[in-house]
Formats: C-alpha cells, sequence, structure tokens
C-alpha cells in the first residue's frame, strides 16, 4: 500500500490513461492531486462521470508558471502526462504544450528547489518515425517518411532506396535512431531531452515512458483520429463496413491502459529506472486487419470491410515495441487485443452519445 503522507500531482489527471492511473494511486493509499486544463476534444470543459472521487482537482495549463506553482506545493512524485497530441495544423500548440510546459516544471522545481522525489513523463512511440527495417542486402536501415506521391500510388511498403526489395520491419528498441516524422513526435522528443538532461543535471530522478497504442474504457470518443478502435466499433455499432487505413496489413502494438499503470507504479518505486527510457507496450505486433476482425467477433457483427482506401500522410507503416528492458525490472503485460477490445465495447456502450461523434471524425 501506499504512503498516506505522500501526494502524488498527475498532469491530464482527467484523460485516459491519467484517470486510471489516479484511480490506482488512491487504491493504494495516495493522496492524489491531478492538474488538467479539460479542453478540447478530450474533453468538453468539464470533468468526465469516471473522474476517481477522492482525488483533489485543479484546474489549469502546463503552459502557466503560475499554475504549476500552485500544484507544487506539497507534491513528493510527478506523473505527467498532459499533453496535446494527433495531427492538428496548430504546429506550435504541440511544442508550447508538450516541450515549454515540461521545461516549465523544472523551472519551477529549481528554483522553489523543491523535494520532488521522481518524474514519470508520457513520451511516444511516435519519436521513432518511420521506425527500424532490415534489408537483406543492406542490412539495418532507418527510413524516411513515406511520401504522399507513393500513398497516393497505394505503394504501401517500405523499400530499400538501392534495390526497391521489400524490407522486413524490426521491433523498436529504446537505443534506436529516432527519426520522428510528426510535429507530435518532434515535441515528444523534444520532452524527452528537456525531461533527462534538466532530470540529471538537476538530481531530480526522472523516467521517460514511450508509449505504444494504449486500448481501454475512458478513451475519449470525442476525438476518434488517433485510435483505430475506437472508430472500428464505432463503425461496428453502427452497422456500417469497417473502413481503415491503407490495406490493413500494417502493424502495430497495442496495450491495455491497466498494464500501463502497473508499469508507471514499478518505476515510480524502482531506484533502478532513473533516469532511464522505457517502451511500454505488448511486444506482439498486430496487423490492423486484425483488429478490425477482432472488434467485429466481440461486437458480434459480421466482418465486413470497406471497399474505400484512406490513408494518414505522416504515419508509419509499421510500429511495434520491445519491451524486454521494462520486463527486466518485473513487469509483463498480463491483457490480450481480445481484452483491450471487450473492456473497451462493454465501457462505450454505456454513452450512446459516443456515436453522434463518429461522423465528424471520419471526415
Amino acid at each position: 500500500m501506499g504512503n498516506k503522507t505522500e501526494t502524488i500531482l498527475v498532469t491530464g489527471g482527467a484523460g485516459f490513461i491519467g484517470t486510471h492511473l489516479v484511480d490506482a494511486l488512491l487504491k493504494k493509499g495516495y493522496r492524489v492531486r491531478v492538474l488538467d486544463n479539460l479542453s478540447l476534444p478530450t474533453h468538453d470543459g468539464n470533468l468526465p462521470p469516471w473522474f476517481p472521487k477522492g482525488a483533489e482537482f485543479i484546474k489549469g495549463d502546463v503552459r502557466m508558471k503560475d499554475d504549476w506553482t500552485r500544484v507544487l506545493d506539497g507534491v513528493d512524485y510527478i506523473f505527467h502526462l498532459a499533453g496535446y497530441m494527433d495531427t492538428h495544423p496548430d504546429f506550435s500548440t504541440y511544442f508550447s504544450v508538450n516541450a515549454f510546459g515540461t521545461a516549465l516544471l523544472y523551472e519551477v522545481i529549481t528554483e522553489k528547489k523543491l523535494p520532488i522525489k521522481k518524474i514519470i513523463a508520457a513520451s511516444s512511440q511516435s519519436v521513432y518515425g518511420e521506425g527500424k527495417y532490415y534489408c537483406s542486402n543492406h542490412g539495418i536501415e532507418y527510413p524516411l517518411m513515406r511520401d504522399k506521391d507513393q500513398l497516393e500510388r497505394g505503394e504501401w511498403d517500405i523499400r530499400c532506396i538501392i534495390d526497391n526489395s521489400l524490407k522486413r520491419p524490426l521491433p523498436e528498441d529504446e537505443d534506436d535512431e529516432l527519426h520522428p516524422s510528426t510535429p507530435y513526435g518532434v515535441s515528444k522528443l523534444a520532452l524527452e531531452k528537456i525531461v533527462l538532461t534538466l532530470g540529471e543535471q538537476y538530481n531530480i530522478p526522472s523516467v521517460i515512458l514511450r508509449y505504444s497504442i494504449v486500448h481501454g474504457p475512458h478513451q475519449s470518443f470525442r476525438h476518434y483520429y488517433s485510435g483505430a478502435l475506437r472508430q472500428f466499433v464505432a463503425m461496428a455499432l453502427l452497422g456500417k463496413d469497417i473502413a481503415f487505413h491503407e490495406d490493413g496489413m500494417q502493424l502495430r502494438d497495442f496495450v491495455h491502459v491497466r498494464d500501463v499503470v502497473t508499469a508507471h507504479l514499478l518505476v515510480m518505486r524502482s531506484d533502478q529506472s532513473d533516469f532511464q527510457t522505457f517502451n511500454v507496450g505488448s511486444g506482439e505486433p498486430t496487423k490492423i486487419i486484425d483488429l478490425a476482425k477482432t472488434v467485429a467477433e466481440v461486437a458480434h457483427v459480421p466482418f465486413q470491410q470497406a471497399t474505400q482506401t484512406y490513408f494518414r500522410f505522416g504515419s508509419p507503416r509499421n510500429a511495434f515495441m520491445k519491451i524486454s528492458k521494462l520486463r527486466k525490472l518485473g513487469w509483463d503485460p498480463q491483457h490480450s487485443l481480445q481484452d483491450n477490445v471487450r473492456d473497451y465495447i462493454d465501457w462505450v456502450k454505456q454513452y450512446p452519445e459516443a456515436k453522434k461523434y463518429f461522423h465528424d471524425a471520419l471526415k
């Protein structure tokens, strides 16, 4: 059980992963404070009905120094989950929230000489960009982002630029080269550099957790754009054919939110995690088409693939993680893909209003 005299701050604690983490911390006996601005599209300006009772909530913005000063008083540990995500044209917002906001956190801590025991910051597999591949003739390569002309031709796969041979995707490792291809990914890489650099310089134990694609209840149904599961479930429950990006053969890594929470709790108490970066995924690559089929199976509807092909410029062809580093600390994911889908469907069925957001999101 937690130490009831310790206070833990969770930024973004009213969000998807945040609410699960807050709930777990409360159950372990910690005092929990949440900083969140409740902004669109994740929120509608109000706390969600599933926000855990017993947590102290402060509405504020990580870009405001005064808000950091307010919420950090008396805090022992910080889970910094607040972030700006998805694909939007307001590029500067990614950096003002994800990078500038994180720098402000360390600025206030050092100025006030606050005795913070550890900071655990949320990053993303988006920092890997197109990822790592193996060419049988030329070895390991880190390809550039696929260009728009290639995608419009329906040429989805990554090929060697020298002999045009098909390259094999490899799992992303924490020590890989990082070539993010979106403003979100670049801003998360900046966050990582800030956290580890300032953490080491000022002796503030700090940890980076790079999430793969996280599934589970509380995943906002107001912005489908960053989650295939949310779109597929809406399509299935509306009786529509399931449409997905590209040909559905791209590989992704889907991890359950409860497994992600246990990773946070582990690194919080592990001295071995200090100043380290960890991938948090399932360790199992899944084809997008298999996710769609699983949704249809769990929803008890026939699987019908839509004929129209979509693609998202800047999205990698394949992205799946190696998780052996976190496993060495004693962590292991416990939930299957079926668990992910079933838990989300069971939850979203309680909110009929979720369906009304589908058409705008797909557009």
